[in-house]
């Protein structure tokens, strides 16, 4: 599954000591994997094609931003680094001088992760969200919830305490928990199984997926499923089970995949959250498009995101 398989070492052990970190910025070999306006450094986009995520050499000259410690491999170290402020042109010509992890130069452009992703090497993957992630959490928590007062990074960007000495509050990275879910169930008139997908109001035409929603505050993991696909299909589940996660740094959340049985089959969909919801079978789905065909008909989510996860493994039980 895509943005799930770092070898990475965070190495936590540095964060908090400021010369270690120095002078693993200053080092040579230092990378520095930036990120301009949400989006990152991979070799130029082709359709079809696999593509290599780009850095930047440690003595780069970088506009003023922040920086943060993503950790060690292969004893190089790699920091993320906010580039939003460069201009569309200034970013063209910082993503020129960039290179892949062979030392070679390469034509890079910035891009969304979430069109490239598929195209990447797990590895590749995996680093360009975790940057991501970081980037977006430091640029949206600058104020103290607690006073207001502007906050200061600490810990290589994985702190940021309030700036007033009465105050001292901290806060952490954050990442919001969201469960995913893929519903079947066997109707009794032909035995054929069939799975739940819907589709957003605000999605391309055609597209479905699996249902999602974000776990509630005193709400297990296992009710936050329940109550989601009851509140956006009316459709009541049983036998719900985990199957695995995967980190979605749009902005900041874990999903949280899971299988479910159907108890009841009648959709009834919530408009604001599903402009439709469908009964599929594999015969059904296997006719299904991808995300960004221009074809019409039915199209599958994106290859990145474990909602495809969860339908490609249902499709082959």
């Amino acid at each position: 599954m895509f943005y799930t398989h770092s070898t990475l070492d965070r190495a936590d052990r540095f964060r908090k000591d400021d010369t270690v970190l120095s002078t693993l910025r200053r080092s040579q070999n230092a990378r520095i994997v930036p990120v301009w306006r949400g989006q990152s450094l991979t070799t130029a986009w082709s359709a079809g094609n696999p593509l290599d995520a780009l850095f930047l050499s440690g003595d780069c000259k970088l506009p003023a931003g922040q920086e943060v410690f993503l950790g060690l491999q292969d004893d190089i170290a790699y920091f993320a680094a906010d580039v939003s402020s460069l201009n569309n042109s200034q970013s063209e010509a910082l993503a020129a001088q960039a290179r892949n992890r062979q030392e070679s130069d390469c034509q890079g452009a910035f891009t969304d992760l979430r069109r490239t992703g598929p195209a990447l090497a797990d590895e590749d993957g995996s680093l360009l969200a975790y940057a991501r992630g970081l980037v977006y959490w430091n640029n949206n928590t600058r104020h103290c919830v607690q006073c207001g007062t502007r906050m200061n990074s600490h810990n290589g960007g994985h702190v940021r305490r309030c700036s007033a000495e009465a105050c001292d509050y901290q806060a952490f990275p954050r990442t919001d928990p969201a469960v995913i879910m893929l519903v079947s169930h066997t109707l009794d008139d032909d035995g054929a199984a069939r799975c739940l997908l819907g589709r957003s109001p605000g999605w391309p035409d055609g597209v479905f997926s699996t249902l999602a929603g974000f776990v509630e505050p005193g709400e297990t993991l296992e009710a936050a499923v329940q109550r989601e696909v009851l509140e956006e299909a009316s459709i009541r589940t049983l036998d719900v089970r985990y199957i695995a996660s995967q980190p979605w740094p749009f902005p900041r959340s874990i999903m949280l995949g899971f299988e479910a049985r159907a108890l009841n089959t009648d959709i009834v969909c919530d408009p604001i959250e599903l402009a439709d919801a469908q009964w599929f079978t594999r015969e059904d789905i296997k006719g299904f498009g991808v995300w960004g065909d221009e074809a019409p008909g039915f199209k599958l989510p994106r290859k990145d995101s474990i909602a495809r996860f969860l339908i490609d493994r249902w499709m082959a039980q």
